[in-house]
């Protein structure tokens, strides 16, 4: 009995051997025979209907790159009727493979934000070659003009745009980071909506400009936010580092800088008075001034920035409330903290047009800086 179990044994053995050799190849390429995309630029087509122009930033094989002669990346564009037409058409006019896996930004005309969001961007979602979490923005003019410029700023074999929302780079409560995760995740959900970074190019066409953002509502025309509440909302909601404040009393000009910022909230329900209690605490130090200060009246600098940056935060609250666009997340945290029930997103909607904003600031300067 145990010879016939041998016997067995050694011929599943041997089958799963001979069948190996069978095995078709791996689907591998040499990094020679692809080309990597870096990024993505979406446009309305004027060539087909209803289509969509799609630019990719593709970078060359460069052996040195300090020897390089040339700028290391190069564009293609198409115009087709989906993005995965589009991407399908491109690799006819390349002799590599497209290569997704380094791509970190998608930008977007304007123009696109008005269509079904979810209908255009399920190729980028769908892929499991393009990160999820890949940055996505919104261009001022035309994404292929975004994605192909080169500032002169740019180093050879680094992405400029990269370090404007990895954090590696510029720490700006200007700059807004909206990841493809985040994108998908709030179109589609409820209590919370999408809040994208507006790229430009400056007037010397030398440097890009990223001061602005615009939120998204599905169904709602898009709200754009100036480069002022752009600040106010990132600091608050990302505790964005690096805001700064000009105060101006009498003969007296100064700019605060705050390097700690803090801020909660809570809605409450009393009857027939709705009202959402935000407290912010902003901490830092006096940067520069029109004259001498005196720290004995720190207190004095702080109460003055509270009352002004208090009427800052209750002017991009109204506006957003009136608009029906909530970046914040009032209406998600609303959701998360009540019992689910089926009507529970509908009764916020019927509540945020009609709730109050109490915001109470606290300023704490911490010195006068090095020199009073």
């Amino acid at each position: 009995m145990a010879g016939k179990q041998k016997i067995i044994k050694g011929g599943l053995a041997s089958i799963l051997l001979l069948s190996l050799l069978l095995q078709a190849g791996c689907a591998f390429k040499d990094i020679d025979k692809r080309v990597f995309v870096i990024g993505f630029g979406i446009d309305p087509s004027e060539k087909v209907r209803n289509g969509f122009r799609v630019t990719l930033k593709l970078a060359k094989h460069v052996g040195d790159v300090k020897q390089a002669t040339s700028p290391p990346y190069f564009y293609i564009s198409h115009d087709a009727e989906s993005i995965a037409e589009a991407i399908h058409d491109m690799e006819t006019r390349v002799d590599k493979v497209l290569d997704f896996g380094h791509s970190k930004i998608i930008i977007m005309h304007r123009e696109l934000l008005d269509k079904d969001l979810d209908t255009f961007m399920d190729f980028f979602t769908r892929r499991g070659d393009i990160q999820m979490i890949s940055y996505v923005a919104v261009a001022d003019k035309t994404a292929e003009e975004v994605i192909s410029f080169e500032p002169a700023i740019e180093t050879p074999a680094s992405i400029a745009l990269y370090n404007y929302f990895d954090n590696t780079g510029t720490e700006s409560p200007f700059v807004v980071t909206t990841f493809l995760f985040e994108f998908r995740r709030e179109v589609l959900g409820k209590g919370m909506d999408t809040i994208m970074p507006i790229i430009g190019i400056d007037e010397e066409n030398d440097e890009f400009v990223i001061d602005k953002s615009i939120i998204l509502n599905w169904g709602v025309q898009p709200l754009e936010l100036t480069r002022e509440e752009t600040k106010y909302f990132n600091s608050l909601v990302h505790k964005a580092y690096g805001f700064s404040y000009k105060i101006e009393k009498d003969d007296l000009v100064m700019i605060m800088n705050f390097d700690q910022i803090k801020m909660n909230y809570k809605i409450v329900l009393d009857q027939g008075n709705p009202r959402i209690d935000m407290n912010i605490t902003k901490v830092g130090v006096v940067g520069e001034a029109s004259k001498r200060l005196d720290n004995r009246n720190l207190e004095k600098y702080d109460k003055i920035a509270a009352k002004e940056i208090k009427k800052k935060v209750e002017g991009l609250l109204t506006k957003l409330q009136e608009n029906n666009f909530d970046p914040f997340g009032f209406g998600l945290r609303y959701r998360a903290t009540r019992l689910s029930r089926k009507d529970i997103a509908d009764e916020w909607e019927r509540i945020y047009p009609e709730i109050k904003f109490n915001v109470k600031v606290k300023i704490e300067l911490k010195s006068t800086g090095v020199v009073e």
